[in-house]
């Protein structure tokens, strides 16, 4: 039998822990459910990809330049001509696959600053090759939100317009993109994909205060907020370094975390600011060091959608310093909607009320998220069965059940 030939999608390897998560989980299902399928990936940091995930992977973009900001006429050029030469390569690249999958990410979202002539430009692209050469693209547990700027809003909207297949991780999702006139009748949501993977032993707590992991990010807003980024970014890291240096002042100890390569500067920042060495930081490489981290500690307090996730699947009690609705409908989901706090105003003295509300009803909330755990599981059963009778030809349905245990 020919082997099936499933192409993966999408900012990969480019140092979001979270998107190289969602990644890792959907290779998972295929190792599980079709494990005859031979996995290349179109992606952002092809090397990386190959590397930890051992797949072929093809550079997403022609022009190498194309995340640096263009100021000369030879860059601009570059640009412009790399947008006509990504045309042609996105969709030979489509034509040799039987089925193209992106996985999970805020792919139809621009919650953060988003230029339309990059990721949604090179996902519009995507899409409509896989509608001109017959080949399904299947956006699976992706993000989505309401956009304002019209030529991004266009972009995305055709991008699922011309998707064989969308799943979407959150009720928000959905409605943005029913909204942004999707017929969304027949698209279904899960729990997000990293949820599918495996999870460390949870921490038996003690009676002594343990260690507080905060999860901090180099947030300057979102797409709408670019007049004021520099000062939506000063708020959240003086915010931020005051919740730490409270922390510290009550002997707990503090444990930073990451969840791009960006963010390194605002741990910089905090770590010479409150310069304790009650506070050090983690170098995580990985969703699954992730969840190691947040694993051990008494408390999460994060910004990264995934950050979050980790937490949550971890199954310790979390605060969200959320900067989107996906945020506070992640916390919902899980059990915490309570403990939801703005990253465009963190006010410390109200944030450290809050973590210590969170932590007097850290027993109760263990059990919340155990059980929210087990359902989000079953979900996700669920959606990779979906994703199987929607995707893979009848003979592979055989040869998979066959193979099943």
């Amino acid at each position: 039998m020919t082997p099936v030939r499933v192409g993966v999608f999408g900012l990969l390897g480019s140092g979001n822990l979270g998107n190289d998560g969602s990644l890792e989980a959907v290779l998972g299902y295929l190792r599980d459910r079709h494990p005859g399928a031979v996995v290349d990936a179109l992606c952002g940091g092809p090397e990386v990809v190959t590397a930890r995930f051992g797949i072929p992977a093809t550079r997403l973009h022609w022009y190498r330049g194309e995340y640096r900001t263009a100021s000369r006429a030879g860059a601009i050029a570059g640009k412009g001509l790399g947008k006509l030469v990504d045309a042609f390569r996105t969709a030979a690249w489509v034509r040799r696959h039987d089925v193209v999958i992106v996985p999970g990410m805020g792919v139809l979202e621009a919650t953060l600053p988003l230029r339309p002539w990059g990721f949604p430009y090179a996902l519009f692209l995507l899409c409509a090759s896989g509608r001109l050469t017959g080949t399904p693209v299947a956006l699976i547990g992706v993000g989505a939100a309401p956009i304002a700027e019209r030529p991004t809003r266009v972009l995305v909207r055709w991008s699922a317009r011309l998707a064989a297949y969308r799943s979407y991780r959150d009720d928000l999702s959905r409605d943005a993109m029913r909204a942004m006139g999707v017929d969304t009748a027949r698209d279904e949501v899960h729990p997000d994909l990293a949820f599918a993977l495996p999870a460390p032993p949870a921490r038996t707590p003690s009676d002594a205060p343990g260690t507080v992991c905060v999860g901090v990010m180099d947030f300057h807003g979102g797409n709408d907020d670019r007049a004021r980024a520099e000062e939506i970014h000063r708020r959240y890291v003086d915010g931020t370094t005051r919740f730490v240096r409270a922390l510290v002042e009550d002997g707990r100890q503090v444990r930073l975390l990451t969840g791009d390569a960006c963010d390194a500067r605002v741990v910089a920042a905090i770590l010479d600011a409150v310069d304790s060495p009650l506070v050090t930081a983690a170098e995580a490489a990985s969703l699954a060091d992730l969840m190691k981290e947040t694993a051990a500690a008494d408390t999460v307090v994060a910004t990264r959608y995934h950050n979050l996730i980790c937490a949550l699947k971890a199954g310790t009690p979390t605060l969200a310093l959320g900067y989107a609705a996906k945020s506070e409908a992640l916390m919902d989901r899980m059990g915490l909607a309570a403990y939801c706090h703005p990253a465009r105003e963190v006010d410390a003295d109200r944030l450290l009320d809050q973590f210590r509300e969170l932590e007097k009803r850290s027993a109760e909330l263990r059990g919340t998220l155990a059980e929210r755990n087990v359902t989000a599981a079953r979900q996700l059963d669920h959606h990779f069965a979906a994703l199987t009778a929607a995707l893979f030809p009848t003979s592979d349905h055989a040869t998979t059940q066959r193979k099943a245990p």
